[in-house]
């Protein structure tokens, strides 16, 4: 009941953001606003339309420009005090811009507004700094607080006050590549990390939002995987162990996924997201007009060298890959994902990247185990126009593996039939699988 009556008066906050003028000194409005009872961003995203946002631009720039401001400022001072922090607060903030933020970007007038200093009257809650770098550094703080994203360790007293003083590489959230301590995994702190991490997915959309000749169309992307991220080498890392530990069948206990509610499947898929999309090169950029720093995800992910990292990752993306292949006497008895694509393109990064990486995957009979997925989706998309990019990426990723010798003498290898792959019946090599396929 209360919940329910939570959702009434941010809905009618909401409208009155939109209806009335000024909204910019009224504190208690804001303070009531961000602290509604609000439980997922799904709430935020129905009882906030399309069309509130639009007029809230258009009718009341005001007041979007000031709702922005007072939930940046609440992100920060969350950063600032992290042992007093509000979960529901801060959450319900970057909720509220994660819904906002593509409609600012959708309209030329906004465009500039996140790379601006703030008017005068913020300047005293704000560094003298365009509010972007405000909000990724709180975000990114955010991402390593103890008891809020991360747990606390044993040797560090709870409670801290200030982040800046937190060594963060102490706090990567899982155990592989460059850490080997496993933390304890609480669905809470995923929870909350994705949230922010679809914030951070939110703001780098705008690139999709401005024309490709734009100098400054990945300006969010290089701020966020350059070296004045001081999470960033942390970040790369907590994001592509996460990737490459995650497994979704368990113990193979079947239906258990429809038993226990799996708060680490929303958290890598948007891991995986934002890991691709910092591995872009397109961020770094000659031309010292834009300020485009360099892209420290791919400096991170071309320096990765011992083989039991890259047997971490490869057995990590291969568990993933052949995940709809797994064949069971139990029809749906294990988990499924969907983010194939997304790692058919880490893959190809992977290889495209560290060419030790690709190396090791050529000499390793491991080769064909990612080769068989590959073909299982190409196959499998060939007659939906909605998948076509798969099909392209997993050409790409066996034509660049097919420029190595070792890869034509692993086709070699005899194939087992399996009954997920719509080929012809036949006996013959993997070499004969590809050639099936393809034609």
């Amino acid at each position: 009941m209360g919940n329910s009556g939570s959702k009434i008066n941010f809905r009618k906050a909401v409208v009155e953001l939109t209806t009335k003028k000024s909204k910019v000194e009224e504190d208690a409005f804001w303070e009531e606003l961000c602290a509604s009872n609000i439980n997922s961003a799904a709430d935020i995203f129905s009882l906030i339309t399309a069309d509130d946002v639009r007029s809230l631009r258009d009718n009341s720039p005001s007041n979007l420009a000031a709702l922005c401001y007072k939930t940046v400022d609440r992100i920060t001072a969350a950063c600032n005090s992290p042992s007093a922090i509000s979960s529901t607060k801060v959450l319900n903030c970057i909720r509220l811009l994660t819904r906002v933020c593509p409609y600012l970007f959708e309209d030329s007038d906004w465009k500039c507004f996140f790379w601006s200093l703030p008017p005068a009257e913020e300047n005293e809650q704000f560094p003298h700094q365009p509010l972007a770098y405000t909000l990724i550094s709180a975000l990114t703080d955010l991402l390593f607080c103890p008891e809020f994203t991360v747990s606390s360790l044993r040797n560090h007293p709870e409670g801290s006050d200030d982040l800046s003083a937190i060594d963060s590489c102490e706090y990567i959230w899982e155990a592989g590549v460059g850490f080997a301590t496993k933390p304890p995994q609480v669905a809470e702190h995923d929870q909350r990390r994705t949230e922010i991490l679809k914030l951070l997915l939110t703001c780098f959309s705008e690139v999709i939002y401005v024309s490709v000749s734009d100098e400054n169309r990945m300006r969010w992307i290089a701020r966020f995987t350059s070296a004045e991220n001081r999470h960033v080498l942390p970040l790369f890392t907590s994001l592509l162990n996460i990737v490459c530990a995650y497994d979704p069948v368990g113990f193979g206990v079947p239906y258990n996924y429809l038993l226990f509610t799996d708060s680490r499947e929303p958290l890598v898929q948007t891991a995986l997201q934002v890991l691709i999309v910092c591995l872009d090169s397109e961020t770094q950029s000659s031309d010292k007009k834009n300020e485009y720093a360099d892209n420290f995800f791919i400096n991170y992910l071309s320096r990765i060298h011992r083989e039991e990292d890259f047997e971490f990752m490869l057995k990590g993306m291969t568990r993933l890959l052949t995940n709809p292949l797994v064949a069971t006497y139990l029809p749906s008895s294990t988990k499924k994902i969907t983010c194939h694509q997304e790692l058919l393109v880490l893959l190809w990064k992977c290889c495209e990247y560290n060419q030790k990486f690709m190396f090791y995957l050529l000499k390793t009979s491991d080769v064909l185990e990612v080769l068989v997925p590959i073909l299982f989706h190409i196959s499998a998309s060939r007659n939906d126009s909605a998948r076509v990019g798969l099909i392209h990426m997993g050409v790409f990723i066996i034509l660049l593996l097919s420029g190595e010798r070792n890869f034509g003498v692993r086709l070699n290898k005899p194939y087992t039939p399996r009954a997920a792959i719509d080929v012809q019946s036949f006996t013959g090599t993997h070499a004969d699988l590809l050639i099936l396929v393809c034609y």
